[in-house]
């Protein structure tokens, strides 16, 4: 085992790589889907996005009954927060908090954070997969450069 590497069972380490892998694809098909107008694409998107709080609350799970550092117990809550807030902003209060800019640059903010910690626990959890999350996090930033550039 390598020193960085964090120590958890593979099921949970699996549900944590796949729901990112997932979420990065997900949110890649938001903007795809918001460029093209296409709603029906874009709830599918969307709730998928949202429902991914169940394996990543299973993953938090996993890592509190395994002991795991507090810092990457923190981290999975910064991911939680973002999906929990996603959740609210769009489905439960539906503000237009995307026109407000001061709640679009929070929620971008907690976005980044919520992918930047995806992104260093799938490369604690196991370096291929976390070069996998990784490449689906370039797919979502060039459907985001696709979504305003052109």
């Amino acid at each position: 085992m390598e020193p960085d590497q964090l120590e958890v069972s593979k099921p949970i380490g699996m549900i944590f790589v796949a729901a990112s892998i997932i979420f990065n694809i997900a949110v890649s098909f938001v903007y795809l889907a918001t460029k093209f107008s296409n709603l029906i694409l874009l709830s599918a998107a969307g709730a998928t996005v949202v429902f991914l709080i169940l394996p990543f609350t299973i993953t938090l799970w996993g890592f509190v009954t395994e002991d795991v550092e507090t810092k990457w117990i923190v981290s999975i809550v910064i991911i939680l927060f973002y999906l929990v807030l996603e959740l609210l902003l769009d489905y439960i209060l539906m503000i237009p908090f995307r026109e407000m800019l001061a709640l679009h640059v929070f929620y971008i903010i907690a976005l980044y954070a919520a992918v930047g910690n995806m992104i260093g626990i799938s490369f604690r959890i196991n370096r291929r997969w976390g070069f996998v999350v990784l490449i689906t996090f370039f797919i979502l930033l060039g459907c985001l450069t696709y979504l305003y550039l052109f």
